[in-house]
């Protein structure tokens, strides 16, 4: 490390999408990053604790070790690695600067820097970087790697092969057996002739699983998350003629965007609950006291910054790179824009002013 170079961490977990979109970044930075891993104890792995500055949810034993000398900037994403990432700006008594990867469950003043993606409805400010999709993207050599073994095991498929990545129920988005079946229904007008290959994920409850499974065409191949067979997704994504994505799972939708195949969004139904929230929320949220926004919300299961998925539905529409699920395809030349530098340029802005 050069004397100039800034001492940075990126402080992660092990959620692999959410890890992509600051690896994709460091790749990019001008000085080295120390990676910190962090394990969490059971109760937090799936369950969503309380937001606080605090190591009170990380399995220590397990995790990289937190000590000082505490870095100048810490990179982050998700609400468990940033809470550690709090708990260092404390600890270094408030010199470590934090630059947060999506919505911020504090106070956006808290963080140098919040990178976030269309989909949260984050204020813009001197601090926010929106960009259009979140930032993770396809590892070229691993592409690569994945058409050479694939491209024979497909081979003798009709086409055109279109392969249907399916998600899951994530709140307040909804994917049961009606979901599954009008997703197979509307997948099969694009497979005319050809193939339809479906895949899931860890958040494809069983119900949605045997409906697809009735739902797709004799003989079409299936993967369920967990099988012993190797997991066919990245093959997929190297030799597919085409994609049906759930619309839940941002990074199948960021990735398959990237390339310059046609990609159809099954949008997920939300209730009719969350939908008036989501109208209500923006519109009085920004009057109330911080404490309770930015504290009392996030325990109650409100988020200070609401989610909607469907704002990069509508975005990759406009640009002509997605369509609704049902609707012709389209075939594209060129991918989507590249946001990686303006991200890259704001960031050592930040690490200017820390060093």
């Amino acid at each position: 490390m050069t004397p100039s170079a800034p001492s940075v961490w990126a402080v992660l977990s092990d959620k692999a999408g959410d890890n992509a979109q600051v690896e994709a970044v460091i790749e990019r930075l001008p000085w080295p990053v120390a990676r910190r891993t962090l394990v969490f104890k059971k109760p937090f792995r799936k369950g969503k604790p309380p937001f606080l500055a605090s190591l009170y949810h990380v399995d220590k034993a397990k995790s990289d070790a937190l000590v000082p000398p505490w870095p100048a900037l810490v990179l982050t994403i998700g609400r468990r690695p940033a809470m550690a990432a709090m708990w260092i700006r404390k600890q270094s008594q408030r010199r470590t600067k934090i630059v947060l990867f999506g919505r911020p469950k504090r106070d956006p003043s808290e963080f140098a820097l919040i990178v976030a993606s269309a989909q949260f409805s984050v204020p813009a400010a001197g601090n926010v970087v929106e960009t259009t999709l979140p930032l993770m993207r396809i590892d070229a050599r691993k592409l690569a790697e994945a058409e050479a073994t694939w491209a024979p095991r497909l081979a003798a498929l009709p086409r055109p092969l279109i392969a249907v990545l399916v998600g899951g129920a994530t709140r307040p988005y909804a994917f049961g057996a009606a979901e599954a079946r009008e997703l197979i229904d509307r997948a099969r007008g694009y497979a005319t002739g050809g193939t339809l290959y479906a895949t899931t994920s860890r958040r494809t409850g069983q119900a949605a699983v045997a409906a697809l499974r009735a739902a797709l065409p004799a003989g079409a191949p299936f993967w369920q998350w967990g099988d012993r067979e190797a997991n066919p997704y990245l093959g997929l994504l190297a030799c597919a003629d085409g994609f049906v994505v759930t619309g839940d799972s941002m990074s199948m939708i960021t990735e398959v965007a990237r390339l310059n195949r046609p990609l159809a969004i099954y949008p997920l139904r939300r209730s009719t609950v969350a939908e008036r929230a989501d109208r209500v929320l923006p519109r009085w949220i920004a009057d109330i006291p911080g404490y309770v926004k930015y504290r009392l919300l996030p325990k109650i299961g409100f988020a200070a910054f609401p989610r909607d998925l469907t704002q990069i539905h509508r975005q990759l529409y406009e640009d002509g790179i997605a369509v609704p699920a049902g609707s012709p395809l389209l075939h594209r030349a060129d991918r989507a824009t590249d946001e990686i530098d303006r991200v890259v340029a704001a960031i050592v802005a930040v690490a200017s002013r820390a060093t």
